[in-house]
């Protein structure tokens, strides 16, 4: 599967990471231990340790496992987030994060409905799907306004280290063709 280097909505600018935004991830959200709640991994302890991610995503969009895609607003460049499309056959698994700052203005659902609309273009691809914690409402009122299905609980489905070390339930949203 090939990806898209460029996704733009009405405010939006998704692009492939550079090595240069590792500093304005990691003041903007990586650190944070809010922004970084429910993902399945700790805050960002360094600019270092941002970089490495960023590393790993590129190889991993090289090898068109997964790709990541910086969010920035159009009108003036700033970083708003990522969002990961991660490929398993036919089904594309969501991940995302959006800094604190930018909370609440619909710029995550308007990412999220613009990846979808890529991946269930692409040949082969049949479903797209996210989870996210019982308790992250934020994160499900995003997937249900950008269109997708909440299919039911996965118990005891994903570690997130930032609220609790045994595994905890999460929503499965998707979408299908």
């Amino acid at each position: 599967m090939k990806a898209p280097a460029i996704i733009e909505t009405e405010r939006l600018r998704l692009r492939p990471p550079v090595t240069e935004d590792a500093n304005s991830i990691f003041e903007q959200y990586a650190r944070d231990a809010e922004v970084t709640r429910y993902l399945t991994s700790r805050p960002s302890g360094s600019v270092d340790e941002t970089v490495n991610a960023l590393h790993r995503s590129v190889a991993a969009w090289a090898d068109s496992a997964a790709f990541l895609w910086v969010s920035t607003r159009k009108e003036d460049g700033g970083l708003l987030g990522t969002i990961e499309a991660r490929i398993d056959g036919h089904r594309v698994e969501l991940g995302y994060a959006l800094a604190r700052a930018s909370w609440g203005r619909g710029y995550m659902t308007e990412a999220v409905r613009a990846v979808i609309e890529w991946a269930l273009q692409e040949e082969g691809v049949h479903r797209v799907w996210a989870v996210c914690d019982v308790e992250n409402r934020a994160s499900a009122r995003v997937l249900e306004k950008a269109g997708m299905e909440r299919e039911g609980v996965l118990r005891r489905w994903s570690l997130h280290p930032n609220r609790s070390d045994d595994p905890r339930d999460c929503y499965c949203y998707a979408i299908t063709k």
